[in-house]
């Protein structure tokens, strides 16, 4: 192939998206051929060029042709050359030593009548000798939203009858289903990389575009990015932003502070908080009024009550996370105010006007300076460099710890090992520690995901929090991975009843082994190719947010499969 110098080859495996993945599901390490792309430079206009020109259309990113497609007629002979390479029987060819190569698959332009799109070649073994060839031709059709041009099933069933020499056909269906949008109120997801979606699974498909039966076999979806201003935790994650600018401004030297707020200022905000537990210093340092513990409260959770039924509230705030409560956010707008705000708080401490209580484990220096308080001596403070930065971070990571814990555990005396050994660990620098608390956060949103708007309850949530806490305690933050959870149908049945699918498929088969052949037909939304009519997808006819009555556009993909016998 490398001979032929209209085309272009590459070897896709591993990690590497497959493009041929929408309707094939083989061997992991692949062949893909196309038209190859020539660069051709024009001398006339380079020597019309004088040398200190600047052209604007060079100042632009160049946007890629995308992959090329070759002519039907062309790639049908290069699947010819790849089968008889791998025929043992072609002797003359004088290929000694006959290695089984990797499946070939070619683009195709779709200018014969099938609109065929994908050629490909997959060999069939029987130990280390290729016995024969699968042969896969791929045609694609539309978009339309026309039905009648949809194919009969009982037709499909009796062409791969006839063609295969078949008596006996199995069918299995596929469908997938958009959850985000349909569970969602009108205008209430913003757009994103956001989405949550099931793939369905049944044996026996009675007919073309059937809803999946509840006794199908179902997979939830779920790949979500934080910071949805409409998220019930969108208080939390202002937060969480403040608290990695702190960590950023620690590695970097340079914190950038926010606005100041129209609201009353962190110092004055302080001072009022010194002033009150002063006067409560003959009686509980940490009571404070009921309107003000709900208020901190409220503050600190910020979730509906919808996510405060299963999350909880957490009413056991210490001295240290009352603090950061105050400072937080656009509360603090300078460093030389943080200073100010930490120096009343020593202060305080070193006169011996405040007593607060912290929770036994802290070990933050703020932590550490209120416990020798409690012996009536405490080292010198240089508030200076980055010194109140580090002590900020420490106690707002502390509480967000806290917090993070209770909303999955409910009780953080309670957490499972894999909490304590990861995520709330403190053996690690400060910069890891706030990383896992992103983790901890991005976990945090999908589970209120899925709790407001597919009404999942703790027996559904639980597996899926391990899902995601293995995967993080292996992996970096990735807001973009999908997280999938197996579900029984009936859990999510409402949301899509009544809704179109994404993907509906119907794959049929017969034989057995390497015998086994196979025809499959789907209609989707989104093109299934790269190359041809991809800009098409995702489009609507006279269509309406939500409900039957949505006329959508399918693309039809059918895919055959024929034998080739060596022996």
């Amino acid at each position: 192939f490398f001979l032929q110098t209209d085309v272009e080859i590459s070897l896709v495996s591993g990690s590497c998206k497959s493009p041929i993945e929408r309707f094939w599901n083989g061997s992991s390490a692949m062949y893909i051929l196309q038209k190859a792309t020539h660069k051709e430079k024009s001398d006339s206009m380079e020597e019309s060029r004088t040398d200190d020109a600047v052209y604007a259309p060079e100042l632009l990113p160049k946007e890629s042709p995308g992959p090329l497609a070759l002519s039907v007629g062309r790639a049908k002979q290069l699947i010819s050359l790849y089968t008889m390479v791998q025929n043992p029987n072609m002797t003359y060819l004088g290929i000694s030593d006959l290695v089984v190569l990797p499946p070939l698959w070619v683009r195709c332009d779709g200018s014969d009548p099938q609109h065929t799109c994908w050629i490909g070649a997959e060999p069939l073994k029987a130990g280390n000798k290729v016995t024969g060839v699968n042969i896969y031709i791929v045609s694609c059709d539309g978009p339309t939203a026309d039905k009648a041009r949809f194919a009969n099933l009982e037709e499909l069933k009796k062409e791969h009858k006839i063609r295969h020499h078949s008596s006996v056909v199995t069918t299995k269906g596929f469908a997938q289903y958009e959850l985000i949008a349909a569970a969602a109120i009108e205008d209430t997801i913003a757009e994103s990389e956001s989405n949550i979606y099931v793939d369905i699974t049944w044996n026996g498909v009675d007919k073309i575009l059937e809803t999946p039966p509840l006794v199908s076999a179902a997979t939830l979806n779920i790949a979500l990015e934080s910071g949805d201003p409409r998220s019930p935790v969108f208080q939390l994650y202002r937060e969480l932003q403040f608290l990695l600018a702190l960590a950023e401004g620690l590695r970097m030297g340079v914190t950038e502070w926010p606005e100041p707020s129209e609201s009353e200022s962190a110092l004055k905000l302080v001072q009022e908080f010194l002033t009150d537990l002063k006067k409560k210093l003959d009686g509980d340092c940490l009571s404070g009024n009921k309107s003000e513990r709900e208020k901190i409260k409220c503050d600190t959770a910020a979730v509906d009550s919808c996510i405060k039924s299963i999350f909880g509230e957490r009413g056991d705030l210490d001295f240290t996370e009352q603090l950061w409560c105050k400072m937080k956010g656009k509360c603090v707008s300078s460093y030389q105010e943080l200073i100010d705000c930490f120096t009343l708080v020593i202060k305080s401490l070193e006169l011996g006007e405040i007593q607060p209580w912290i929770h036994q484990g802290s070990s933050s220096f703020l932590s550490q300076l209120i416990q020798q308080s409690y012996h009536g001596k405490m080292e010198d403070v240089p508030l200076s460099d980055i010194t109140p930065i580090q002590m900020l971070l420490e106690i707002g990571l502390e509480k967000m710890k806290k917090d993070y814990v209770s909303f999955f555990i409910g009780e953080p005396d309670t957490c499972s090992l894999l909490f304590q050994d990861y995520f709330i660990s403190t053996s690690v620098d400060l910069q890891e520690q706030v990383h896992r608390v992103q983790k901890l956060h991005h976990m945090l949103e999908i589970m209120v995901s899925c709790t407001g708007l597919l009404q999942f309850r703790h027996e559904n949530l639980f597996p899926l929090t391990q899902i995601c806490m293995q995967y993080y305690k292996e992996n970096p933050l990735n807001e973009k991975h999908v997280f999938q959870l197996p579900i029984r149908p009936a859990l999510v049945k409402k949301f899509y009843q009544n809704d179109n699918p994404e993907i509906w498929k119907v794959e049929i088969s017969s034989g057995h082994g390497q015998k086994e052949v196979k025809t499959t037909w789907q209609v989707s939304t989104n093109a299934p190719i790269e190359h041809g009519t991809a800009n098409n997808s995702g489009l609507f006819s006279d269509s309406t947010v939500n409900g039957s009555s949505e006329e959508r556009l399918y693309f039809i993909t059918m895919t055959q499969c024929s034998q080739v016998q060596f022996t």
